[in-house]
């Protein structure tokens, strides 16, 4: 039995399907539970309750109670509530809420109006599956990310959903985040962590509000070990528009520009080691020369043994 302790910093679909695979490979080595981050800055509010996309999408999964058809909400839903809304004129007519789901969002909302935290709230939504990991958010603080364009500023999911990341954008903002605080447990979980991962999940409006929470990448940079995955296969993403975003922020959509973008440790990064497609093999030599240890490995998650895998490629270096 090994007493590997792990933790992974995740959000999205991307970081759902990861995170399921650190699972299964954690259980099979007989391993603690990893703790997962998870982005919040998704959050938004809508029709009066708080909706938190990352962290239902990552609990939904662990469950077994997620959509993997469309790729986000619970499986076997129904919209009858959404319908209505729109009839009355109500919420957003682009942005689409399940039956089951908005039972979890009216749950959540109960709960926070009660005076849970945040991230109370996430252990009791917890507590109903088994889940075979820790989720917490990575603030209480209400941090919802907003994007900067010339025709204006919107929330994320209204340019993300609605306008489906065409409108380009200026920047990425979060607004309030610099007063914000790391969620009780995460610095001490990634402190005790042998090692810590990056999901496969977008740079910038996943990954990157996480770390600019104050602390958590001091948190990440004073860790014992740090393994990135890449969410870019063969220069293109493999779900959404994370082109978009990176292009917003100067980097390049490849394998090896993220891994630069994150940086190595040994020079004021984050990276240990990067995790990278079989199909980017040739960019291996770039990625060393940036001080960071190229491992490349089968990245496509179109499976649970795939995304054991993937895992397991992470867990090894």
């Amino acid at each position: 039995m090994t007493s590997l302790r792990v933790v992974v910093l995740a959000g999205g679909v991307g970081g759902a399907k990861f995170t399921l695979g650190v699972r299964a490979a954690l259980a099979r080595a007989q391993a603690p539970e990893a703790t997962v981050v998870v982005n919040t800055g998704d959050d938004l509010w809508l029709s009066g309750v708080r909706l938190q996309p990352d962290i239902d999408s990552v609990l939904y999964a662990l469950a077994g109670q997620n959509d993997t058809v469309r790729g986000w909400g619970r499986t076997g839903d129904t919209e009858r509530v959404n319908a209505e809304l729109q009839a009355w004129g109500a919420g957003w007519p682009w942005f689409t809420l399940g039956d089951l789901d908005l039972g979890t969002h009216l749950a959540r909302t109960g709960w926070l109006r009660e005076g849970l935290s945040v991230s109370q709230v996430v252990e009791r939504l917890s507590q109903r599956w088994p889940l075979g990991a820790h989720l917490v958010p990575m603030t209480d603080t209400e941090v919802d990310t907003h994007v900067v364009t010339d025709a204006g500023r919107m929330h994320f999911q209204e340019w993300w959903t609605r306008h489906r990341a065409t409108i380009a954008p200026r920047a990425f903002e979060n607004p309030g985040i610099e007063a914000a605080v790391p969620a009780p447990g995460v610095l001490e979980a990634i402190a005790a962590a042998d090692l810590v991962l990056l999901a496969p999940s977008n740079p910038v409006v996943s990954i990157g509000p996480i770390l600019a929470v104050p602390g958590i990448r001091e948190a990440v940079q004073a860790a014992k070990r740090v393994v990135g995955v890449s969410g870019i296969i063969g220069g293109k993403v493999v779900r959404g528009m994370a082109d978009v975003c990176l292009t917003a922020i100067g980097v390049e959509t490849r394998s090896d520009a993220v891994a630069a973008h994150y940086g190595a440790r040994a020079e004021g990064g984050l990276l240990d080691a990067w995790v990278m497609a079989e199909e980017d093999a040739a960019l291996a030599p770039a990625v060393q020369g940036c001080g960071i240890h190229p491992v490349v490995a089968p990245l496509w998650m179109n499976d649970a043994a795939a995304s054991e895998g993937v895992a397991q490629a992470a867990l090894d270096a």
